[in-house]
This record gives C-alpha cells, sequence and structure tokens, in this order.
C-alpha cells in the first residue's frame, strides 16, 4: 500500500509538473515521456528512468480532479 500511494503522489508531482513546463515542452501521442526527477515519499529522488527496462510506468492524468467545482 505504501508503494501505492507513493506512485500516487509521485503521479500527481508529475500531473503538476508538465502543467508547468506543457506550453515549453509539448509531448505528442507516442512520444517518450522527458525524464524527470521527484522527490520520494521515503526520503531522496526518484528519476523516471530509473524505471525503464525494470518497471512498466503509469502517468495519468486527471483533468478536472482537485478542482472547484
Amino acid at each position: 500500500m505504501k508503494f501505492a500511494n507513493m506512485y500516487l503522489v509521485s503521479a500527481l508531482s508529475v500531473v503538476f509538473a508538465l502543467a508547468v513546463i506543457a506550453p515549453v515542452f509539448a509531448v505528442e501521442v507516442g512520444d517518450k515521456a522527458p525524464d524527470f526527477e521527484l522527490p520520494s515519499t521515503q526520503g531522496g529522488k526518484l528519476k523516471l528512468s530509473s524505471f525503464q527496462g525494470k518497471k512498466n510506468v503509469l502517468i495519468e492524468f486527471y483533468v478536472l480532479d482537485f478542482t472547484a467545482t
């Protein structure tokens, strides 16, 4: 369960990071995700490239999550 929470926090951080840099570095369908580094919930940092060839990574976007309704 801790890993699920870690991935959720990381995914949300990615969404925020990509929203901030999206106008500069737009990713098109089929493109490889740019490498990025985020703080880990267990201390240290996580880098997307550290999972390459080891684990599948899902980056999911919630368009209207956490917005005022």
